[in-house]
C-alpha cells in the first residue's frame, strides 16, 4: 500500500515537473532558431550561434532558478499543508505558479517571436500547433494531476470518490422537502377537555388548503417557490450545487441508472475517467483562440497581442477550484466577453480564420448569464403568469 502511494506521489510531481519545463525549453528554443537566423542574414553578419546558445542557456538558467527557488518550496508547503494556502481550499497555489512561472514565458517568447520576424522582414516559423499541442497540452495534464491526485487509481470507483476535488455534471444531491402538516377540519361535536378548539375557516379556504396539501393545484411564485411549506418557507426544495459535497445531514444521492441487459458494459462511468473529458472540455474555447494566432495573416499582424494576452487570462481560471461558484462569472469576464470582441474583430479583418460557432458560443453564453443572474431580477421579468 505504501509504495503504490509512493509511486503515484513521484508520477505526478514527474508529470507537473515536466509540463512546467518542457514547454519552456521547446518554445526558447525555436525562438533561440529564429534570432540566430536574424543575427546570420543581417549585415553585416552577426554571430548566430552564439545567441542561440545564449538564449538556450538563459531558458536552463531560468528554469532550474525557478525550480529551487519557488516550484519545490511551494509544493514543500503545500504537503505541509501549511493554512494560508489550502487553509480554505477555494484556489489552487500550484496551478497559480504553473500559470506564471511556464505558461506567461511562454506566451511572451510567442509574441517576441513574432515581432522579431516582422521587424526583419522574416516569415521564418509561425510555431504551428506548438502553443495548442504543446503549451496548453501541458496545462491540460496540470489540471488533470491537480484533480485527480487525491484519488485512488486502481480498483473501483466508489461513492467516496466524488466526494474528492472531482467535479461533476450530475447532479448528486437533493434536500429533502419537509412535508406539510395536514389541517384537522373543524367537525361539530361536543369538546374534549383539554383539546383545543380549531379556529374557523372562511369559505373557500379548505380548498385552498387541499390544493396546497395535494400539490396538483399548488402555483409557484414568480421566483419559483411553492407557498404552503411552513418549516421551510419560501424555499421547497434546494440543490447543493454540482459538487457533491453537502452540509445538510438530510440530503440523499441519487442513484445512477443501473441497467441489468446484456449491455450494461455500455452504462460504465466512473468520476475518474471523467476528469479527463471535463478537463478537456474546459480548454476547448482557448484551443481554439490560440489556434488562430498560427495562422500566417494573423501570425505576422498585431493580432498576436490580443489573442495571447486574452488566452493568457482565460488559463487563469484553473486556479480557481472546478466546484467553485465563482468559475461562472470569471468564465464570462476574461473568457467570453474578451474572446467574443476578438473574434468579431477577426472575421472582419481576416475573413473566417475562426469558426461561427465559438463566436456565437461567447455571444449566447454572456446573454445567457446577463439574463438569468440579473435581468430576470427585474419586475418586468419577474411575474406570476408563464409566457414563455
Amino acid at each position: 500500500m505504501g509504495s503504490g502511494r509512493t509511486l503515484k506521489f513521484a508520477l505526478c510531481e514527474v508529470l507537473q515537473f515536466a509540463g512546467l519545463c518542457v514547454p519552456l525549453f521547446i518554445v526558447m528554443q525555436r525562438f533561440a532558431v529564429i534570432v540566430a537566423k536574424v543575427k546570420t542574414s543581417a549585415q553585416p553578419p552577426g554571430d548566430g550561434s552564439t545567441a542561440y546558445w545564449l538564449i538556450v542557456a538563459s531558458s536552463i538558467a531560468y528554469v532550474t532558478s525557478t525550480a529551487l527557488l519557488v516550484w519545490v518550496p511551494l509544493k514543500y508547503m503545500v504537503f505541509m499543508k501549511k493554512k494560508f494556502l489550502i487553509g480554505r481550499k477555494k484556489w489552487r497555489p500550484v496551478a497559480l505558479i504553473y500559470v506564471i512561472l511556464s505558461t506567461l514565458p511562454c506566451f511572451a517568447f510567442l509574441i517576441a517571436s513574432s515581432e522579431v520576424q516582422i521587424n526583419n522582414n522574416m516569415k521564418s516559423d509561425t510555431f504551428t500547433e506548438l502553443p495548442v499541442s504543446l503549451v496548453l497540452f501541458s496545462l491540460i495534464c496540470i489540471d488533470v494531476v491537480e484533480r485527480i491526485r487525491h484519488c485512488r487509481l486502481t480498483g473501483q470507483g466508489n461513492e467516496a470518490e466524488r466526494d474528492a476535488e472531482i467535479p461533476s455534471t450530475v447532479l448528486t444531491h437533493v434536500e429533502q422537502v419537509t412535508s406539510v402538516t395536514p389541517v384537522t377540519p373543524a367537525v361539530p361535536g361536543p369538546a374534549v377537555p383539554g383539546q383545543a378548539m380549531p379556529t374557523p375557516m372562511p369559505p373557500g379556504a379548505s380548498q385552498h388548503n387541499d390544493r396546497n396539501q395535494n400539490g396538483a393545484g399548488a402555483r409557484p411564485e414568480t421566483n419559483g417557490t411553492v407557498p404552503g411549506i411552513p418549516a421551510n418557507p419560501g424555499r421547497p426544495f434546494s440543490i447543493a450545487g454540482l459538487s457533491s459535497r453537502s452540509a445538510s445531514t438530510t440530503a440523499y444521492r441519487i442513484p445512477p441508472y443501473a441497467y441489468t441487459g446484456p449491455l450494461r458494459f455500455l452504462c460504465a462511468s466512473d468520476a475518474r475517467a471523467d476528469v479527463f473529458v471535463d478537463s478537456f472540455m474546459f480548454w476547448m474555447d482557448t484551443v481554439e483562440m490560440v489556434r488562430v494566432a498560427g495562422h500566417p495573416l494573423v501570425y505576422y499582424s498585431g493580432w498576436v497581442f490580443p489573442i495571447y494576452i486574452f488566452s493568457y487570462l482565460s488559463c487563469l481560471r484553473v486556479v480557481v477550484m472546478p466546484h467553485s461558484p465563482l468559475l461562472s462569472s470569471l468564465g464570462v469576464a476574461v473568457q467570453d466577453l474578451p474572446f467574443f470582441f476578438v473574434r468579431v474583430g477577426l472575421i472582419a479583418f481576416f475573413g473566417f480564420v475562426t469558426p461561427l460557432l465559438y463566436l456565437m458560443k461567447n455571444l449566447l453564453v454572456c446573454l445567457a448569464f446577463v439574463y438569468f443572474n440579473f435581468m430576470t431580477k427585474l419586475r418586468v421579468f419577474n411575474t406570476e403568469r408563464l409566457f414563455f
